[in-house]
């Protein structure tokens, strides 16, 4: 590679890369690529100093037997290392962005110092005729966690990395500027969530560049070490970013006015395109929102997927938390919908629809039909599903009278519905309020 790499308490998986930790003797300043992940550094203090009264964690290096002093002084020694392998080294420093965590304050006779795991970044100041960037001090670190990653396009081989690690990428933070500076002015972003909240960035340094990316989860560090290694390595090779004065379309080049004419004509195409292509993709996924019944699981996706195939069928539904209230000319009915990983759903689930049908009943909101509808072994085909409900629970639905179906049937009742919207819906809901026990939908019908 010809790159030399230092990772800090990172684990990454590569032989091109030394391991240290934060507090280690190897500098940062000798290396051409630093990967650092700040998670460690905060519990050299969480561990040894419980909160104060008002959560603060506070330390007096009059007492602490120089804990105060050292993690103060280990602060500006990476601070100083840091900023040489940036500014005068033209290196890469790759962080993974986390929140700030708990602090630590440090008294003494002079001002209280505040430190956290971020008090090692160095500071720059980025200006231009409008706007200024002040990093880290303007910075805040806000905690939020997802895997909602939207791409910039940028260009960049990090975001290139970071979309090799698409599906795995959690980011636990978001940056957000206290002036509200406008990013792309200083700084290339490379990945935002869908509120447009920042969640990888890369800061230039004057020749050298800071670069904050998410974590991720379930990949080996081979995987996540060889992605990075080869952004590091194409990084060394590009241009810092410089950003376009605001003169500078005064200066015309011949034959750029004609390709930022046809730019500007396939952007317009790609903009009408990409609304086309979102109206289309809304349209789909109402199309095809029953399917959900076949996979999902859960009061937000499950639940809904149930209550969308009702509607579907010609009831009236409202949701209660975790229960469906059916209405039509047919019969009401209340719905409990269950779905789980293993292989079959059991009692639990029957029991809250019979608390729930009786009541109905105490309350004086009148008798209810109780169906259960039950998804199991999500993982597979739902053709090739076993028996997704025990043998007790098919005997308390007999019992009570409940209608006991599979969400794969009521799928199939729905597509049978929708196939021909002008056939009857009644019947199908006569039948599921006549069930008792198992639903078995009859060929034809």
């Amino acid at each position: 590679m010809g790159i030399d790499l230092l990772s800090i308490d990172w684990r990454l998986d590569h032989p091109d890369i030394r391991r240290e930790d934060f507090f280690g003797r190897r500098s940062l300043s000798g290396y051409s690529g630093v990967f650092l992940d700040p998670i460690a550094i905060s519990f050299r203090w969480t561990r040894e100093i419980a909160p104060g009264g008002d959560g603060i964690r506070r330390t007096d290096p009059r007492q602490d037997r120089g804990l105060g002093r050292t993690l103060s002084a280990w602060m500006g020694r990476r601070r100083a290392e840091a900023e040489d392998l940036l500014k005068r080294g033209g290196g890469i420093l790759v962080c993974r962005f986390r929140p700030r965590g708990e602090p630590l304050e440090i008294l003494g006779d002079g001002p209280v110092e505040r430190i956290d795991r971020y008090s090692w970044l160095p500071s720059i100041s980025l200006v231009d005729r409008h706007h200024q960037l002040s990093f880290p001090s303007n910075g805040r670190f806000v905690s939020r966690r997802g895997e909602d990653a939207v791409f910039e396009g940028s260009g960049s081989p990090f975001e290139d990395s970071l979309r090799s690690l698409r599906g795995h990428m959690v980011y636990e933070a978001v940056y957000q500027d206290l002036l509200s500076t406008p990013m792309d002015r200083f700084a290339t972003v490379l990945a935002r969530n869908r509120v447009g909240d920042v969640i990888a960035l890369e800061i230039p340094f004057d020749e050298g560049r800071l670069v904050l990316v998410p974590p991720v989860e379930g990949i080996s560090p081979a995987q996540e070490a060889m992605a990075f290694t080869e952004a590091v390595e194409k990084a060394a090779h590009r241009p810092g970013f410089v950003a376009d004065p605001d003169w500078l379309p005064g200066y015309v080049v011949p034959g750029e006015e004609t390709l930022s004419d046809e730019r500007a004509g396939l952007e317009e195409r790609r903009a009408t395109l990409s609304e086309k292509i979102a109206e289309i993709s809304g349209q789909l996924a109402e199309k095809t929102r029953y399917k959900r019944i076949l996979y999902t699981k859960g009061r937000f996706s499950f639940l809904p997927a149930v209550a969308d195939a009702f509607r579907a069928l010609g009831f009236d539904v409202e949701q209660e938390r975790d229960l469906l209230r059916l209405h039509s000319h047919d019969g009401d009915a209340l719905v409990v919908a269950e779905a789980v990983d293993g292989s079959k759903v059991e009692l639990p689930a029957y029991r809250r629809l019979l608390d729930a049908v009786d009541r109905s009943v105490t309350d004086g909101d009148g008798h209810y039909k109780g169906i259960l509808v039950v998804s199991a072994s999500r993982d597979l085909d739902p053709k090739r599903r076993p028996t997704q409900f025990s043998a007790e629970v098919l005997r308390g639905c007999q019992s009570q009278g409940f209608c006991l179906m599979t969400g794969y049937a009521l799928f199939k009742l729905v597509q049978r519905v929708l196939t021909d919207p002008k056939k009857d819906r009644a019947e199908p809901r006569r039948h599921m309020l006549e069930c008792d026990g198992e639903f078995r939908q009859v060929d034809g019908r």
